[in-house]
């Protein structure tokens, strides 16, 4: 059975003391290992890459910029090798997968402009024959921890940007689905990176411990759960590193009286079930204002959800597969579960699917429960699967002060015609990213991700302007040159412009 390893030092590399499963999920079959680092071999990992930092450092910025310009036709070319590896290891669905590698793609994108976002600024004259400017320079070895629902795109959040920005980088993806990552670090080198400067460490609790606690690593960005991004960023800011850790989410879209329902129940029933549920972004909860909006909505999303449909990867014409593991599946069914035992109504009752020719996969149906209150432990955790629940409110100020009591702040949209309703909304809602009639507002390239309040540890958003901030550090530099043969006598009051 095959094995995924390392990438160390421009090199596939196989410890070979511990290994993991790594499972099918299309087919609940185990389909191959993943090699597991050891302490010592994340701490020699760190060593190459600290060494090979000073030259890395020293490139000029267009030069690395070059790398990523052929890094992205490299992506482009082996598209579908990477979309298939995606497939069988998360069982996302090739289209999907394929959406996933292209907002990667477009990150690669936005870090080839690197000669423009690292040329600082400078000004002149700031007193007397005194000139000053302020520059970007990289911070060493940095490391990011990325989740398994987005193996290749979360990895393209962070290391195209902390390289170009002079940074060697030390990933640890999450092993449930590494053969990707491993991949496309494979072409990264093939576009012309140097040994050691880009790192692929396949690892559990050990690796992430021994990263957050080297003083080598500078700092850390981190992708995943609330709970684990809370003790990522804690560990890493009392060891002195810099860190940003993305955290859960609880996505709520309003669903106005006046909304076109239509357009609404088309938009909900791809952000809510779109890759299992399995996305940070997911929209979990509609908030309906006013009974005639919500059953309205309830008609339309059960009609709708009768033409969904569930299977393997391979199967372009599937609108989404499988959740990751058996475990995370009998963990969806159990809040499904829950809310009916709280007083739910479920509508759409998707825990008994079965796909043909895969009935040991771990599927889950489209699931609607509508009825669903704020004391619920449903309403109250991520569920992380394809189940949308329907909260029923009175007016718009209830919705946005049950947006905002929740413990998270990632997205949210709202659904209206109503052009001074929606900039009420997003003025006021507190919630990091905000869609107006778009259920997904995950940021562009050349703009932040990022949520508030639990779902975001740190002061700097993911990608975008807000990366070049993360992974450098500012340096000023203020000179004069006086004239020859001028002495100038000691100043002991504070220098200012005189």
């Amino acid at each position: 059975m095959k094995t995924i390893g390392h990438f160390i030092n421009g090199e596939v590399f196989i410890e070979g003391n511990c290994q993991q499963d790594v499972y099918n999920p299309s087919n609940g079959t185990v389909s191959k290992k993943v090699d597991i680092a050891s302490k010592k071999t994340v701490e020699e990992a760190i060593a190459i890459a600290q060494a090979a930092y000073p030259e890395w450092r020293n490139t000029p910025p267009i030069k690395r910029a070059r790398i990523m310009f052929k890094f992205k036709t490299l992506l482009e070319e082996h598209a579908d090798t990477i979309c298939k590896m995606i497939g069988e290891e998360h069982g996302k669905i090739i289209h999907d997968a394929a959406g996933e590698l292209q907002r990667g793609i477009e990150n690669v994108e936005y870090a080839c402009s690197a000669p423009d976002l690292l040329k600082g600024e400078h000004s002149k004259n700031v007193g007397p024959n005194i000139d000053a400017w302020s520059e970007f320079q990289p911070l060493g070895v940095v490391a990011g921890i990325t989740p398994f629902n987005f193996p290749a795109m979360v990895p393209l959040w962070m290391f195209p940007m902390a390289l170009v920005c002079g940074n060697c980088f030390i990933l640890k993806p999450s092993e449930r689905t590494p053969s990707s990552t491993l991949y496309i670090a494979q072409l990264l080198q093939e576009a012309g990176l140097p040994n050691g400067v880009m790192t692929v460490i396949n690892g559990n609790k050990e690796a992430v411990d021994t990263i957050l606690h080297d003083d080598r690593v500078k700092a850390v960005s981190f992708v995943g759960s609330t709970p684990i991004a809370e003790y990522i960023y804690n560990t890493a800011a009392a060891n002195g590193k810099r860190c940003q850790a993305l955290g859960g989410a609880k996505n709520h879209a309003i669903v106005m009286p006046d909304a076109d329902i239509d357009n609404a129940v088309n938009q909900l029933v791809g952000a809510a079930f779109g890759s299992s549920g399995e996305r940070c972004m997911a929209l979990s909860v509609a908030v309906a204002v006013g009974d005639l909006a919500a059953d309205a909505l309830i008609s339309k999303m059960k009609e709708a959800m009768k033409t969904l449909k569930v299977g393997a990867f391979s199967d372009a014409s599937n609108d989404f597969g499988p959740v990751i593991t058996k475990e995370h599946q009998q963990k969806v069914i159990g809040y499904i579960n829950s809310a009916e035992q709280q007083g739910a109504e479920i509508v759409v009752d998707g825990r008994e699917l079965k796909v043909t020719d895969h009935e040991a996969g771990f599927f889950i149906g489209g699931t609607l429960i509508d009825k669903v209150t704020p004391e619920m432990l449903s309403y109250k955790a991520e569920i992380f699967g394809p189940v949308l629940q329907v909260i029923r409110v009175d007016s718009m100020q209830q919705a946005m002060a049950l947006i905002d009591d929740h413990e998270y702040g990632n997205g949210t949209c709202i659904f209206t015609r109503d052009g001074e309703a929606a900039r009420y909304f997003s003025d006021n809602i507190q919630v990091g990213m905000v869609g107006i009639n778009v259920p997904l507002p995950v940021p562009v390239a050349y703009h932040s991700f990022g949520g508030w309040k639990r779902s975001l540890f740190g002061d700097l958003h993911a990608y975008g302007p807000d990366a070049v901030r993360f992974y450098t550090k500012r340096k000023t530099v203020t000179q004069r040159w006086p004239s020859a043969g001028v002495r100038e006598g000691a100043e002991f009051s504070m220098p200012t412009m005189k």
